[in-house]
């Protein structure tokens, strides 16, 4: 008796779980075909958005954007490997320094660091440059190298922590071992060290540059010529702000789909190489 009452339990969560299922469903179709109506009904005119996809400054504007986040995840991949090997010697005041470094630029909006990159030269009219001389910062300060520096020390912020996990996540045995043998702390890091912390930080390393290409629209506030900027000034000439909107999500949606996989791809080669 008390079997079949089990039975008939099981049966009664499955068929409320396919219910729950059927009616998740169906809610999600009627959102989907209310989206789809929304902008079927709307003043959208398709054949902007077919016509501004491909053009000449749209294309400048991935490239721009492609440029970018590439600069800025090198400089702060490089900073970050930096201060995270700093944050593991002994030196209290290295640490320090470090610790400042991340919470100063993890703790102010990215916005904020890109405004005041590029306002440099209200603060330091001159900057002396060795073996140069003195130039004016208001030149120096270009949307490209302000753009950079932003986005390229707040990245180097993140990377310090996220270099700082995967070095930690390796046994302190292994540094024990490769001082026995005679290696220096430079030479066990590099034949040794990293290579087994790669395995940790080459996930949230991919995350962190897949956001950074969402993150150089930012730069668009300080003049550089990304995708948004340059979707802007063709909407400021001629109004069609939607369709241009449409075209700048479109180019962000395929860089990021091209990416996933490349991301999926190295985690899968770097694990395999590990355990052959």
């Amino acid at each position: 008796m008390s079997a079949e009452i089990q039975l008939d339990d099981h049966s009664t969560i499955i068929e409320r779980g396919r219910y729950h299922m059927a009616v998740s469903l169906v809610g999600v179709l009627a959102f989907v075909a209310w989206l789809i109506h929304a902008f079927a009904v709307s003043d959208i005119e398709w054949r902007y958005v077919s016509h501004f996809l491909m053009v000449r400054t749209i294309m400048q504007g991935v490239a721009a954007t492609l440029l970018m986040a590439i600069s800025a995840m090198m400089l702060g991949t490089v900073i970050g490997l930096t201060f995270a090997i700093v944050q593991q010697s002994g030196n209290p005041v290295w640490k320090t320094v470090v610790a400042g470094y991340v919470w100063l630029f993890r703790g102010t909006p990215v916005i904020l660091q890109l405004l005041l990159w590029f306002n440099l030269a209200l603060v330091f009219p001159h900057i002396w440059i060795p073996g140069y001389g003195s130039v004016q910062t208001v030149q120096l300060m270009t949307p490209f190298l302000s753009a950079l520096l932003g986005l390229g020390l707040n990245q180097g912020a993140y990377i310090t922590e996220i270099m700082r996990s995967g070095l930690t996540s390796v046994d302190k045995g292994q540094y024990e071992a490769c001082c026995m043998i005679g290696m220096t702390r430079l030479l066990a890091l590099r034949r040794v060290i990293l290579p087994q912390a790669l395995r940790v930080v080459i996930p949230p390393l991919g995350n962190e540059f897949i956001s950074m290409i969402k993150l150089t629209s930012l730069s668009s506030m300080i003049q550089y010529p990304e995708i948004l900027h340059n979707a802007q000034n063709i909407y400021y000439a001629n109004a069609r702000v939607i369709e241009l909107l449409l075209v700048t999500g479109f180019w962000y949606l395929t860089i990021v789909t091209v990416l996933m996989p490349v991301q999926y791809f190295l985690e899968k080669r770097i694990n395999r190489g590990w355990s052959g």
